[in-house]
């Protein structure tokens, strides 16, 4: 498997414990106030998501970048 598909298959497991950990912490809040480690839980996902979303994001971008040929031709 290369990166790229890593760091996507990645993405996809981070979505779902970030999606588990929202619904936990809603389900802990009809009991009442949770203790704070189940309201900060869903933080380390999220942040792991925010940076591989950013290289999903501009991954393609930088590999257009990289396959165009120089401008002109001469060097």
């Amino acid at each position: 498997m290369g990166w790229n598909a890593w760091i996507r298959q990645s993405h996809r497991w981070l979505s779902i414990a970030f999606t588990l950990t929202v619904v936990a912490n809603f389900a802990v809040r009809i009991h009442g106030e949770p203790p704070p480690w189940v309201t900060y839980s869903p933080l380390p996902p999220l942040f792991l998501l925010l940076f591989s979303g950013l290289y999903l994001f501009v991954h393609p971008y930088f590999a257009k970048w990289r396959r165009r040929p120089s401008a002109g031709g001469m060097s």
